[in-house]
Parts: C-alpha cells; sequence; structure tokens
C-alpha cells in the first residue's frame, strides 16, 4: 500500500514554470513505477509522463516533450515534474500514480490510467495567456 500526496501547483502565466511533487509514503518506493497525468474540465485524464522504478528510464506524452521532466529520488520518497515553457492548454488538475512494477513490465501500460494502482488527490495547475 502506498499513499500518494501531490502539491506545488498553482497560477502561472504562459511561459512560466512551475514543479510538481508528488510524496509517497509506504514502503518500497523504489519498486513503484511512477506517472503524472492531467485531467482538464470535461476531458478524459491523459497521460503526461512516467518513469520506471529505478529512475533511468523516462516516457513523454508528445504535447509535453522537451518542455516537461520527470524525475524521482527514492530516498526522499518522490517523484517530480518540471514543467517549463507553460502553455494555457496545461491548465488542468495534475494527478501522480503509482504502481508496483520492476524490470521491464512497465512498459506494458505506463500510459494508461487504468494500469495504475494508487493516486494522489491532484493538485491544480492554471496557466493564464
Amino acid at each position: 500500500q502506498v499513499r500518494l500526496v501531490e502539491s506545488g501547483g498553482g497560477l502561472v502565466q504562459a511561459g512560466g514554470s512551475l514543479r510538481l511533487s508528488c510524496a509517497a509514503s509506504g514502503r518500497t518506493f523504489s519498486g513503484y513505477a511512477m506517472a503524472w497525468f492531467r485531467q482538464a474540465p470535461g476531458k478524459e485524464r491523459d497521460f503526461v509522463a512516467a518513469v520506471n522504478w529505478r529512475g533511468d528510464s523516462t516516457y513523454y506524452a508528445d504535447s509535453v516533450k522537451n518542455r516537461f521532466t520527470i524525475s524521482r529520488d527514492n530516498a526522499k520518497n518522490t517523484v517530480y515534474l518540471q514543467m517549463n515553457s507553460l502553455k494555457p492548454e496545461d491548465t488542468a488538475v495534475y494527478y501522480c500514480a503509482a504502481r508496483v512494477a520492476m524490470g521491464s513490465t512497465w512498459l506494458a501500460g505506463y500510459g494508461t490510467a487504468n494500469w495504475y494502482d494508487y493516486w494522489g488527490q491532484g493538485t491544480q495547475v492554471t496557466v493564464s495567456s
């Protein structure tokens, strides 16, 4: 069992930056694949970025490539999402997700919301034009 708590959201102007954090409680955080998803009003929850259990493999949605960076610090039980060059279309509630997945098993479902077992409560990101 793991509990996830996101922080770092807020209001920022277009072109600005934010860093989201997701703090995990529970044992063996290092064994979890972690991801960020986002959901805008009236839309589905979309994949943003994922990182494997060791932190040496990452994947991104095309819409955020070269602007967002996902990373993790297993010693601090925390995963981060650095968001640069923000656009109004990045406005959404951002959710952290986790699933136990070591080795290459995470490749099967890292981009799919229902593959993950644990979710945070979300943090609002609003980008003004």
